[in-house]
C-alpha cells in the first residue's frame, strides 16, 4: 500500500518478479510473436524495449527486462504492477494454440498465469488499482537467487541428465532421454515438437533453427550408433524434401564406419554426450553447437563435429 500523502510505496517481493519472469517466457511460443508481445507491453517505454537482447533465448530476454524493472523500481514500479496485473488476468493464449504441443505449452502458460495472479490476488488493492505490493523487496542477491532464470534452469537439467546416466533400467532412461531433450531444446527457443508419426516411419521430434527445421532423432544406446542406423535415418531425411536437415543424437557416439560414410556428403549433423555435457556445463550454448555443426556440414560435407575439437 501506499502511505496517505506520501506517494512512496512498499517494494515489490522478488518472489513476484519470478513469477512475472516465468509468465512472460511461457506465454508466447514463437519468438516472432514473443518479441511483438513484448513491444506492445513496453510501448510506453521505448527506453528499455530498446535495451533488450532478442537475440537471446525468451527466458534471458525476460529475466533481463525484469531485472531492470527491479534495479530501478522506483521509476517503474508503476509498469510492473500493471505487466503483472494485466498478465495474470490472461486466459487466452493464441500463439499457444498453433503449435503441435498445444496442450503442453497451455497447461505450462496456465500454471505460470495462475502463480503470478496468486502473488496480485494476495493484494487486491493492488489487482484493481495498479498501485503497490505490500511487501519488502530483498537484496538483489536474493533477487536473483529466487528468480527462476535460464542458470537455473540449465543447472535442473544438468541434474536430470546426470540421473538418467547412473538409471540401472537403461530402457527407461532411454525412454525418459526424449523428453529431456524436448525441456533442453525448449530452453534455447528450438521449438520442439514431440515424437510424431507419418506413415511408414516414426519421427522422434523436430526443432526449429535460425530458419531451419531439423527432424530428430535420439538415441541412448549400450554402444554407439552404426553405419546401418545412420543411413536409415540420412534416408528418411532425405524423403522430407531437398532442404530437409537432420539432427541425429546419440549420447554413446557414432561408429568409425558411420563416421566415414557421412563424411563427404551429409543430410544431416550429429550430437554426443559430449556436446551435451559442454552445453549443461555453460562452454557453449546449443544453438551456437547446432549452427557451428551445420556450418562445418555445409563447408566439408562432414556430419560429425564435437564440440570437443571447436575453439570454445
Amino acid at each position: 500500500m501506499t502511505d496517505a500523502g506520501s506517494g512512496v510505496g512498499k517494494k515489490i517481493r522478488p518472489d513476484a518478479y519470478g513469477a512475472l519472469t516465468e509468465a512472460l517466457t511461457t506465454i508466447n511460443w514463437n519468438k516472432r510473436e514473443y518479441q511483438d508481445d513484448i513491444r506492445r507491453r513496453l510501448r510506453e517505454h521505448p527506453d528499455l524495449f530498446a535495451r533488450l537482447d532478442f537475440t537471446t533465448t525468451k527466458r534471458e530476454t525476460s529475466a533481463q527486462l525484469v531485472n531492470m524493472l527491479m534495479a530501478d523500481e522506483n521509476r517503474y514500479r508503476e509498469l510492473s504492477v500493471e505487466l503483472m496485473t494485466d498478465i495474470s488476468r490472461m486466459d487466452t493464449f493464441p500463439n499457444l494454440t498453433k503449435q503441435t504441443d498445444a496442450q503442453d505449452l497451455l497447461a505450462q502458460a496456465r500454471s505460470a498465469v495462475a502463480s503470478l495472479a496468486k502473488w496480485v490476488s494476495r493484494h487486491a488493492d493492488i489487482a484493481e488499482e495498479r498501485e503497490r505490493f505490500s511487501a519488502e523487496l530483498e537484496a538483489r542477491r536474493d533477487q536473483l537467487a529466487r528468480s527462476r532464470d535460464f542458470t537455473e534452469v540449465l543447472g535442473e537439467l544438468t541434474q536430470e541428465f546426470m540421473r538418467l546416466h547412473g538409471m540401472a533400467n537403461r530402457q527407461q532412461a532411454g525412454l525418459e532421454f526424449e523428453p529431456f531433450l524436448h525441456r533442453l531444446f525448449s530452453l534455447f527457443d528450438l521449438e520442439p515438437t514431440l515424437a510424431y508419426k507419418l506413415k511408414g516411419e516414426q519421427i522422434d521430434g523436430a526443432i526449429y533453427h535460425e530458419t531451419n527445421h531439423y527432424i530428430v532423432e535420439a538415441k541412448w544406446l549400450a554402444t554407439t550408433v552404426e553405419a546401418e542406423h545412420m543411413t536409415n535415418f540420412d534416408g528418411k531425411v532425405r524423403r522430407k524434401g531437398k532442404n530437409a536437415l537432420g539432427l541425429l543424437v546419440s549420447v554413446n557416439g557414432f561408429s568409425s564406419g558411420g563416421k566415414d560414410i557421412f563424411k563427404r556428403g551429409t543430410s544431416f549433423i550429429t550430437m554426443d554426450g559430449g556436446d551435451l555435457f559442454c552445453v549443461l556445463e555453460g562452454r557453449i550454448r546449443l544453438d551456437e553447437l547446432i549452427a557451428r555443426k551445420l556450418q562445418h556440414a555445409s563447408r566439408t560435407g562432414d556430419c560429425f563435429f564435437p564440440a570437443s575439437e571447436m575453439d570454445l
